[in-house]
């Protein structure tokens, strides 16, 4: 069921009982379809839902006026695209990367959830703490890392959660994002991220095929990015060194 991968966020931080699960079930009823670049949420927008995507990838992101793009992060099956309408209005955009499947949840709705199920009010709570250590790491490598450990860093991270939420396979995953998305990500001109790139390719650390990204060399990567994927809060699982013809 499609909100299976939102319960399994919410049950990585606490543990629901069965009328919370009905309840997150029954709130996910109304499905929308949009297609790939469809800008999902847009800045500054007054709506009063909060949406839940179900299916598909998608990010964040700011523009300035000049058309120079940043984005924020790439979201996954499970996340809520706008959790802060809750309180305030949004500060960002969310466009598609893939065809999506969305829930629109009104906002007074959500709010009454969290009033009678206190699990589920701590389960989005810890969501909400999780992206924001989420953007700490990003910081913290827009600020520090080199250019090659960023990129690094943005794979890793992509593909851990995404395998998550089981939509990876071995050490493949359904990677939508291009050069530009990265460059925008990483704070990179699309040349540089080109080259950091081609670096990686040639380290034998990743590989890209067909819209997939294959992740050759798991200790390799790790360490080309500093990676500590603690501040992700997902299960342990091993990651092995693998062996792929591409």
């Amino acid at each position: 069921m499609m909100p299976g991968r939102l319960l399994a966020v919410l049950e990585r931080y606490v543990t629901l009982t069965p009328e919370d699960r009905i309840v997150v079930e029954e709130v996910l009823c109304e499905v929308r379809q949009a297609p790939a670049d469809a800008e999902l949420v847009v800045d500054g927008d007054p709506s009063t839902e909060c949406l839940v995507l179900l299916e598909g990838q998608a990010f964040r992101h700011k523009t300035l006026p000049d058309g120079r793009r940043q984005i924020l992060g790439f979201l996954v099956p499970g996340d809520v695209l706008d959790l802060p309408r809750l309180f305030m209005g949004v500060d960002y955009g969310v466009t598609a990367l893939t065809a999506c499947q969305i829930a629109p949840i009104p906002r007074g709705r959500i709010e009454d959830i969290l009033a009678a199920h206190p699990r589920l009010a701590r389960a989005f709570w810890r969501m909400q703490l999780v992206e924001a250590a989420i953007q700490r790491e990003w910081m913290i490598g827009m600020g520090r890392r080199s250019a090659y450990a960023r990129v690094a860093h943005l794979l890793c991270e992509a593909f851990l959660r995404l395998r998550n939420v089981g939509m990876t396979h071995g050490a493949r995953c359904r990677f939508p994002v291009t050069q530009n998305h990265l460059a925008d990500a990483a704070g990179l001109s699309g040349v540089h991220t080109n080259r950091v790139l081609q670096s990686l390719r040639q380290n034998d650390l990743i590989a890209f095929r067909a819209r997939e990204l294959v992740v050759l060399d798991w200790p390799g990567l790790f360490a080309a990015a500093e990676f500590d994927p603690n501040y992700l809060h997902l299960p342990a699982e091993p990651l092995q060194r693998t062996k792929v013809t591409v």
